[in-house]
């Protein structure tokens, strides 16, 4: 099988599992009896992993060249996760497990990233045509669910979580190898880019759009169901966000010949600060919500290709691995964990209103930290 299409296979099995995994986990934790506060603690938990765990598994990763081992091992923790929680007592019990499942598979996308990336020779045009099956499986993931939480109990969802992440362990078996660099370029490498503002400004307008999303992951199902929105119009609303990601992905080649890595950064933040006032207070309207959604294309689609473009292009072959993996924890971990405690507050104070005002205005903050990055030339 072509490389590229061992690569599709994964991103499609792995975000399949996303897609049953970021909607519907919500509900489950508010079907056993939690409320807001404690379903945020437990959601935060994935993120407070990735402030720390992918810098380890990138660090392992570029010294021992074990990248496609530590993926499969990643994927091979979630199956066992799922398996065991159903039997987790508790809400403390629930966290623990959520905890461990999350430091021990926190290692899979930065690295597959990173070998996406090496793999299509750096050529971060070519990304998206790969990258957007998992965009595919994300839909798969979030209609099969939707539709089979319609006619069975939310406590069925750890087994089909289950089933999902055992199909991503067996498709991690087919992800290309990767030559590690030399162990005594790494650590020269990776601090002399550190001290770039180029860097430190992508950092932390990353670590900002993740905690803009955070009410977004959190919240939007919840909030929606309280509106009296059906199971079905919730999933059709996730797939479209989804869709208009895909086109993106589609047009990548084209969309990064043509703006600068920064250019399509800054509209990305923009977009989210626009998108996240809009659900905040206009979700009574169906057509706002469809028009937020879309904007996902930029929010995510193109936010995260520019994004992990800028990561491979900024640090070097010898920290390619620790880079991804320094960008995830500072962004998807410390970042979302962040965004999911200041939801889980802002829901308890004042309702979505404020959850969803607070994500825009990070996201207004993400834009100027954008600007830095203009300014060096990305």
């Amino acid at each position: 099988m072509p490389v590229a299409a061992r690569l599709a296979t994964f991103y499609f099995a792995y975000f399949a599992y996303v897609g049953a995994f970021v909607p519907y986990f919500p509900l489950y934790l508010a079907g056993r009896g939690y409320d807001a506060r404690q379903i945020a603690l437990v959601l935060a938990l994935p993120a407070i992993a990735r402030t720390f765990a992918p810098a380890f598994w990138g660090w392992l990763a570029d010294r021992s060249g074990a990248w496609r081992g530590i993926a499969v091992f990643s994927c091979a923790t979630l199956v066992a996760g799922f398996a065991l929680m159903p039997f987790a007592v508790g809400l403390v019990g629930l966290a623990m497990l959520v905890a461990a499942m999350s430091v021990l598979s926190a290692g899979a996308l930065p690295l597959v990233e990173a070998i996406t990336l090496t793999a299509l020779a750096g050529r971060s045009g070519r990304y998206g045509p790969v990258r957007l099956w998992g965009s595919i499986g994300f839909i798969a993931g979030v209609l099969a669910l939707g539709s089979w939480l319609d006619a069975h109990s939310v406590d069925s969802l750890p087994a089909t979580l289950l089933a999902l992440s055992l199909a991503a362990l067996l498709v991690s078996l087919l992800l290309p190898r990767r030559t590690p660099a030399r162990p005594a370029d790494m650590g020269e490498a990776l601090g002399a880019e550190l001290a770039r503002p180029a860097i430190r400004a992508l950092l932390a307008a990353g670590f900002c759009m993740a905690v803009a999303h955070g009410a977004l992951y959190a919240f939007f199902t919840l909030h929606l169901e309280r509106l009296g929105y059906a199971g079905a119009t919730i999933g059709a609303l996730w797939t479209l966000g989804v869709l208009a990601e895909i086109a993106v992905f589609l047009y990548l080649p084209a969309i990064f010949r043509r703006f600068a890595l920064s250019t399509i950064l800054l509209a990305s933040f923009l977009c989210a600060a626009l998108r996240f006032v809009a659900i905040g207070w206009a979700s009574e309207l169906l057509v706002v919500l469809v028009l937020a959604q879309l904007l996902h294309a930029l929010t995510f689609g193109a936010y995260h290709a520019a994004s992990v473009a800028s990561v491979h292009r900024l640090f070097p072959d010898a920290a390619h691995g620790r880079g991804q993996a320094l960008f995830s924890s500072l962004s998807y971990g410390a970042g979302g964990a962040a965004g999911m405690l200041l939801a889980g507050w802002a829901w308890d104070t004042a309702g979505a209103v404020l959850a969803f005002t607070c994500a825009g205005a990070v996201a207004l903050l993400g834009a100027v930290l954008v600007m830095r990055i203009r300014r060096a030339g990305l």
